[in-house]
């Protein structure tokens, strides 16, 4: 049975039946079974270890206070129930006395690949929640401010006669490993770490499925003409709000042609050429936490020799 993909947690009860309770609610918000994850402009804070920092709720009602946004994210296997609160309004100043000294606010995208995975997952779902209320403070509609309701899972339009509820959302992509015998395709972003070489990838567009997806993406980035496109697993990408939908593929033309601007480069590469990986400047695989990597993993195995 393959594992999950980082990020995700399906043991993570999101109690979507106490979302509109408010006695529930009430009664969590003040519980020592509760713990609060504060977020600052994007950002969870982590110990000097790179361990996620929370705060019981019936300790530090403070943090409360300073919270812009308060979602409840769900409870765990050990009965412990996590809200997210994001206090991005507070001055760099202020956000630097949260913590012990040797505490910071960190990007996900620098702390995931040193989590756990059960911790990844709880940060990712906040990280991805608090992003989208940023985004809808107004109505798609009308224009008109929204509000917060159903524990941070629904936004409502502010005026009466247009009422629209704003759901969260998230963006699909695939990303997908093309093979061709022994060989797989990679690409290069101008905008990616120097050395890193990783899967091709894209939005899905309005009106195509995700096989129609996966093929006009590898043709558009790399010139490549594709079949037997077969799913493999997915992934939430909380950056800013994606979820990655795998996919391998086995290519019916190998001429590559990129065109500077997707791409920067592209190449086929030895499966094991890719277990013998430098795993630097020059040239290395996509970080660990990520389902391109899953995909490469998983096909290097298959058959290496």
């Amino acid at each position: 049975m393959r594992k999950p993909n980082f990020y995700s947690n399906q043991d993570y009860d999101r109690l979507d039946r106490f979302r509109d309770d408010p006695d529930w609610l009430a009664h969590v918000m003040r519980s020592d079974q509760t713990r609060l994850l504060p977020l600052w402009r994007g950002r969870h804070l982590v110990s000097e270890d790179h361990r996620p920092i929370a705060y019981p709720a019936n300790k530090d009602r403070g943090l409360i206070d300073l919270a812009s946004e308060c979602v409840l994210l769900g409870r765990d296997n050990n009965q412990t129930v996590w809200l997210a609160l994001d206090i991005s309004a507070i001055d760099e100043a202020a956000a630097s006395l949260i913590g012990d000294e040797t505490d910071c606010f960190s990007d996900l995208r620098t702390v995931g690949p040193l989590i756990d995975r059960q911790s990844g997952a709880m940060l990712a779902h906040a990280r991805a929640m608090l992003h989208w209320h940023r985004q809808h403070r107004f109505c798609g509609h009308c224009g008109s401010r929204t509000s917060s309701t159903r524990a941070g899972h629904l936004r409502l339009c502010s005026n009466p006669d247009c009422a629209q509820q704003h759901h969260p959302r998230t963006d699909p992509a695939v990303i997908m490993l093309v093979q061709d015998g022994d060989y797989c395709l990679l690409g290069r972003q101008p905008s990616w770490p120097s050395g890193m070489h990783s899967t091709l990838a894209g939005f899905v567009e309005p009106g195509e499925s995700l096989e129609d997806a996966v093929a006009r993406e590898v043709q558009e980035e790399a010139g490549v003409l594709i079949t037997d496109i077969r799913y493999h697993s997915s992934q939430p990408w909380p950056f800013p709000s994606s979820i990655m939908l795998g996919f391998y593929a086995t290519a019916v033309t190998t001429d590559i042609s990129v065109d500077g601007i997707e791409l920067e480069s592209a190449g086929w590469y030895h499966r094991n050429q890719l277990l013998n990986s430098p795993e630097n400047e020059l040239f290395h695989l996509p970080r660990r936490d990520s389902i391109s990597w899953q995909l490469i993993e998983t096909w290097m195995k298959q058959g290496a020799s």
